[in-house]
């Protein structure tokens, strides 16, 4: 009999006649195992969120090259009281250069290098002006395009 007590006392879990034991250790590490997995996924999850948050998003800014131009546009919410208007402006230049951008009526976009043609966003019109201008031709300083010149500016 002492033989049958040894071979359990060494390590054997499992009791004669086949059915399954489960230890405390067992039970523990089935609950625990998966905070624990987590647990250390946690920093991480916070790391990459605060690196998203830190990027702003794309309907308040845009910052890109675009056929070899460089086109930055930053919305600015009209003020008036403390007040915040829904019909927001846009500070958009082309290679360090303002261009103006408005807002019709129905929401589409225009810019002044084209002001017969609207687009969905400020980005979709700022690249079309740079389509318009062609790889050769730039922005005026402090002028609008449309202000004179040969510019493209279709009538």
């Amino acid at each position: 009999m002492a033989a049958v007590g040894t071979a359990r006392s060494r390590g054997s879990r499992r009791p004669r006649g086949g059915s399954a034991r489960v230890s405390r250790r067992d039970v523990l590490l089935g609950l625990f195992g998966p905070v624990a997995v987590a647990a250390a996924f946690v920093p991480v999850a916070a790391a990459t969120r605060s690196l998203r948050a830190a990027e702003p998003p794309a309907d308040i800014v845009f910052d890109e090259t675009y056929r070899g131009r460089r086109i930055r546009g930053i919305r600015t919410s009209a003020t008036s009281a403390g007040r915040v208007f829904d019909d927001a402006q846009w500070h958009v230049t082309v290679d360090g250069r303002p261009l103006h951008l408005m807002r019709r009526a129905d929401g589409t976009w225009l810019s002044m290098v084209d002001h017969y043609r609207s687009y969905g966003t400020p980005l979709e019109a700022t690249r079309a002006a740079v389509d318009e201008l062609g790889p050769g031709r730039h922005l005026r300083e402090g002028t609008e395009p449309h202000m004179g010149g040969d510019h493209g500016v279709h009538a």
